[in-house]
Order: C-alpha cells, then structure tokens, then sequence
C-alpha cells in the first residue's frame, strides 16, 4: 500500500481504559508507552500537533483511539473525545474517526450512542478464535462473540478491523492458524497480527517466572505469521500491521521479560514472504553459477534481502547463484517477482 492510499493516522492513547479484565499479556501502559488519563484538552492540543506534521501529499485523515476499550468507557468520557474529534471533521481538519474495543461491547446499544458522530473505522481486539486459548487469556469473551461483534459492524456500515494474537496460553500454533481461517471467512476489512510478549508487570511476566508459560521464539513467531499472512492474502484481506509499534518504552531493556519482540518484527515476516516468492521462482530451473536479476515493485528490495542481506546468502548457497542483483520497478505488479538470466526469465506469482 502506498503512503498516497494509506490514511494519515493521528494516534490517541487510552492504555487500559474501559477494560473490565486483565488479560494475562497486558500492560497497555508499557505497550503504548503512555499512562495518564487523556483529557478533551490534551486530544485537542495533540491532534494539531499531529496535523502539523501532515504532508499535503498524504490523502485522507483520521483520529484513532487505541490501547483501550473505547465503547466500555463509560459515555461521560467518551462523549467529550468524540465530540472534540468531530470538531477537526466539521472543520474539514481530518476525515473520520476510529477506534479500537474489544468483542463484548458491539452491541445495537452501543452502535445507537455512536451513531451521531463520523465514526468510520472500528477494530475489535478479537485476540484468539478458540474459546480455550480465550479462557487462559482471562479475556472474558469468547470466540461466537467475536464472529457476532464482526457480522454487525459490518451490517451497520463500519469499515471492520480484527486484532489477533499468536503465542498466547494454550495456543501451539495450530490455534492460531485455525483463528485465521475463522476469521478469513468472516472477511474483515483488516487485520493486525501481534506476537504475544511478556511485558513486565503483566500476570503472563508472573507465570513466566514461575515456569508456567513458554513464549515463542522470534524464529517461530515469524514462521507462524507469515502462514498467517497467506491466509489472509489468500482471502484478500489486508494485514495492515505485524508486530508492536516499537516505543522508547518497549525498547527499553527492563519492559520486554520475554517472547518475540523485535522492532523490526514485521518487516522480518514480509521479508520471509518474499524470499518463500523468490525460492519458489527459482527451484525449477537450473542457475548454477549464473548471475542473477531480481526484479521487484518499488519498495520490495530491501525487505527481500532482509537483516544484513540475510536473504541473498541464503539464496545464493540454496541455488549456487554466483551473483544477485536486485531491481525495483514500477511495471513489475505487486506481489510478482521476476528472475532473469543471461538465458531465461522466471515469473512468480
């Protein structure tokens, strides 16, 4: 996706606002790197210092309110943040609001309160599809309300996102991978995909260190979201992030106990994807000691060669390719690789 088609996003940070449970994994206070209550005031003064930044180049706007359970907020909170927000609208400033919440507050209820305002966009933090993986979370809802949540955003005209989880209690990776396909078939608009990692302070940090909890290894949290990945490009629909949004906090030495994080988690997955791309390309065809061009969309060369041209190495000694020359090109379409040599040209798909 293109910076021209992407929205301008202003963040607002509610770190555990409105949530009436503790899941095992959360500290939103570290995740989001923010830890006092956001007043109308201080939305107003962030939103124009983030309005300050905006290039003109970038298209549409949006104000978003993360890190808490925006429609569990008692309406004595949110009605204020909405109605500043929509002011920025009204004065043609951004173009729409949205919000993150969990399941269990989608209802007909909440949708009537919201109805007023240019909400366009909410995301639900479904987490996990598999309703024993949600009890060992203690999130406090369970799959059927996810999919309920999911199917009436949509009726009610709302672009619909779904936050997913991997690595969490009980899940082996097989969990996670049944999650995606339930909700591939419910075809949100989005999805974000986030390892689990044990932050300090969370209950997941005290099972850890009572033996009670194993995170996965950065290896294996990327191989398991890149089979997310194709799940979801397979049904069409957008995984818009993969990983934390790196913060001071969360690189701090003192905040991450254990588990995957990385700040460059994402791009290591897509990087995975394009070199599954490259492999697949190649195997057919004999370049032994050859010389080799990589044609790509613009954008995709450093991502297929990875951390410290990781990829290169590993494709050069897979193949005895002699040498790798990578290429960006406007004509090349998105999601195809071409591989050329002195005698023949390969296309992947």
């Amino acid at each position: 996706m293109s910076s021209r088609s992407r929205p301008f996003i202003i963040p607002v940070f509610l770190p555990n606002r409105g949530c009436p449970h503790r899941c095992v994994f959360c500290d939103q206070s570290a995740i989001t790197g923010v830890r006092k209550r956001i007043s109308p005031v201080y939305m107003r003064e962030h939103v124009t210092r983030f309005l300050a930044y905006k290039k003109t180049s970038r298209g549409r706007v949006e104000i978003a309110f993360y890190g808490g359970n925006f429609l569990g907020l008692d309406n004595k909170e949110t009605m204020p943040l909405l109605s500043e927000a929509r002011r920025f609208v009204d004065q043609d400033l951004v173009n729409g609001i949205r919000f993150s919440t969990r399941p269990d507050t989608i209802t007909p209820e909440s949708l009537d309160v919201i109805r007023e305002f240019p909400v366009t966009t909410i995301e639900i933090g479904v987490q996990s599809m598999d309703d024993r993986v949600l009890e060992l979370s203690r999130r406090g809802h369970t799959a059927s309300c996810c999919a309920k949540a999911i199917l009436l955003l949509k009726q009610n005209g709302y672009s619909t996102g779904a936050q997913m989880m991997t690595g969490l209690p009980g899940d082996t990776g097989a969990q996670s991978i049944r999650t995606a396909e339930k909700l591939a078939s419910l075809e949100p608009d989005f999805v974000r995909i986030y390892p689990t990692v044990v932050i300090k302070n969370s209950p997941l940090a005290a099972m850890y260190k009572l033996g009670r909890y194993k995170p996965q290894s950065l290896e294996e949290a990327v191989l398991l979201a890149k089979k997310l990945c194709a799940i979801y490009e397979d049904a069409k629909i957008p995984v818009i992030r993969i990983g934390l949004q790196p913060s001071e906090e969360l690189n701090s030495d003192s905040t991450v106990v254990a588990g995957p994080y990385h700040p460059a988690f994402g791009y290591m997955v897509r990087s995975e994807i394009l070199f599954d791309r490259l492999k697949t390309a190649l195997k057919a065809h004999d370049t032994e000691g050859k010389s080799l061009t990589v044609t790509l969309p613009p954008g995709q060369g450093a991502t297929l060669r990875g951390l410290k041209n990781v990829n290169i190495g590993r494709i050069k000694k897979m193949f005895g390719i002699g040498s790798i020359r990578i290429v960006e090109d406007k004509k090349v379409a998105l999601g195809q690789i071409v591989c050329s040599t002195s005698q023949d040209s390969l296309l992947s798909p």
